[in-house]
């Protein structure tokens, strides 16, 4: 189904990083990218190694993996370092659990020592999103305000930055780079993508990665796996955004040890956002020009509201414009060319990084102005070279999203969703429109049509979404909801791409008031003051 040094906003991952690149407060770092900035670097002694046979509560297969305690990896950029509350080992598994052969991967693993006088004995699993960011690097910065009263384990998923192997495509990073400056919808764009990643994948292949291998199922075997590993005899899973997806493919096949599950941005399993991408564009747009309408001030400002969206979209299907703005990270003049779905992913990007108050003034300026203000909102990054792993997003994405459907179902959906629209940006997937050339080129099968069952369980389960959220909707938290008997679903007004991150007070009273009981009847009455911010108008 989201901010570090400067890239562009991508139009493969649905989790881009941002960077301040106006007058804007600076944001911290995404769920892709890690909202602290921070990476893992604190020196740890080796002690402990565990063997276990797992990954066979619920199905009886048997393989072995293995927990050790090891120093913490080293941060890739200056500065990310961890404090000596967090100690670090690493997850040792089968790269295929499906294969005989011998081949392992490690798993890097960061945790947070409670520092409360009497500590509870089942701890929080932080579950990133991306697919592909990095657990590790949330580190020191997304549970800052969560209650301290409980261990908090951090965990780069098979692929990702600090776990062994790292899944990078530097060849894909220099190509967002020119790609800023590009037609998104463009033939030789998307030919010069699908070349790239082929590149990459060609190279990770010629090294003896599976690269089938990379994905939910065994990423849910995973942490079946760590839990008996480290120990523990029951723990809480929390996921963000694509976490969510993980979090719930685990309860459903790995539900043993499972205390309570809290999924914060909900991408539900059976939900595939590369078909119901549209959905999310028309409930978001609307979400967000309806609270408009309801502020005096936004609606005197921009009367005609989602109707100016419209029009601009269909103006720039014809006529993609072109404007040059000077980034206010480098100094440097950048061209910038802004095509009808380049803007309407820039318009659910935004409902990542917390732009949406802008969001009504951006498109404005685009039909009546020069464009510079969705010059820099494209502008506004996403993961720096060397984060993000290509590996795990295709491996998710290729298998279990893009190979359960295909181009016409994709377009029979947009049009249905919003026929407005023109067909050139609806016939490919919303956020992801080159994802099936994509795939092609990264060329691994689609996985069972088990990782689409829809999860049902009776462990209690917290919801939360943001009013604005334009990739996690809160309708797909609701269809979620009803299959959990004890679940809770909440909704925090007027924000966007994860409650924790953006009513992160709020977000930790309820989570640590739900966790301390979770069977119903916690308070969160702190819900009733969050509200929708002032949109910026001229």
């Amino acid at each position: 189904m989201p901010e570090q040094p400067t890239m562009q906003p991508s139009p493969r991952q649905g989790h881009p990083v941002s960077r301040r690149t106006d007058a804007r407060p600076n944001h911290h770092p995404s769920r892709t990218a890690g909202r602290s900035r921070r990476w893992l670097g604190v020196p740890m002694v080796a002690t402990l190694m565990l063997f276990v046979a797992s990954c066979g509560d619920d199905d009886g297969d048997s393989v072995q993996a293995s927990y050790a305690e090891a120093p913490c990896p080293n941060p890739p950029y200056p500065g990310f370092e961890l404090g000596p509350e967090f100690t670090c080992g690493y997850l040792t598994v089968p790269e295929n659990r499906s294969k005989a052969d011998d081949r392992t991967i490690r798993l890097a693993v960061a945790t947070r020592r409670a520092t409360a006088a009497n500590p509870k004995p089942d701890p929080i699993v932080f579950l990133t999103g991306g697919p592909g960011g990095s657990g590790l690097a949330e580190g020191p910065g997304v549970a800052a305000e969560w209650r301290r009263d409980r261990d908090v384990i951090f965990l780069d998923q098979r692929g990702e930055l600090q776990s062994d192997p790292f899944l990078s495509c530097p060849e894909i990073d220099a190509f967002m780079v020119r790609a800023v400056g590009l037609s998104w919808l463009a033939p030789e764009t998307i030919a010069e993508d699908a070349r790239v990643t082929r590149m990459c994948r060609d190279r990770h292949a010629d090294a003896g990665v599976d690269l089938a291998a990379y994905n939910t199922t065994e990423s849910a075997a995973d942490l079946a796996d760590l839990r008996i590993a480290m120990g523990i005899k029951e723990w809480n899973l929390y996921g963000v955004s694509y976490g969510t997806d993980l979090a719930l493919q685990t309860l459903r096949d790995h539900p043993a040890g499972i205390r309570t599950v809290t999924v914060d941005a909900v991408l539900p399993p059976h939900i595939n956002p590369i078909e119901n991408g549209w959905r999310a564009q028309r409930e978001v747009s609307a979400a967000i020009y309806d609270a408009c309408a309801a502020q005096p001030d936004c609606h005197a400002a921009f009367p005609d509201g989602r109707d100016e969206y419209v029009r601009v979209i269909n103006d720039l299907a014809a006529n993609p414009r072109t404007v040059h703005v000077n980034d206010p990270t480098t100094g440097e003049d950048v061209t910038v060319v802004i095509d009808a779905f380049k803007l309407s992913y820039t318009f659910q990007f935004a409902t990542l990084i917390g732009d949406q108050k802008y969001l009504p003034s951006i498109v404005h300026d685009l039909a009546v102005g020069d464009g510079s203000k969705a010059g820099l909102e494209v502008l506004r990054g996403t993961f720096p070279p060397n984060f993000n792993s290509w590996g795990l997003l295709w491996g998710v994405l290729c298998r279990e999203l893009v190979g359960r459907t295909d181009p016409e179902l994709v377009s029979v959906a947009g049009r249905r969703e919003l026929p407005d629209y023109p067909a050139s940006v609806t016939d490919r997937p919303a956020m992801f429109p080159w994802s099936f050339t994509d795939c092609a080129a990264w060329d691994v099968p689609a996985a069972s049509s088990d990782v689409a069952r829809v999860v049902t369980s009776d462990v209690p389960v917290l919801l939360t979404s943001g009013s604005f959220d334009g990739t996690a909707l809160p309708s797909y938290a609701a269809e979620q909801a009803a299959t959990l008997s004890n679940s809770t679903n909440l909704v925090f007004p007027g924000r966007g791409h994860s409650a924790s991150r953006w009513a992160p007070s709020c977000f930790a009273t309820i989570f640590g008031n739900f966790l301390d009981q979770p069977i119903g009847g916690f308070d969160h009455s702190c819900l009733a003051e969050v509200t929708v911010p002032d949109f910026v108008t001229p």
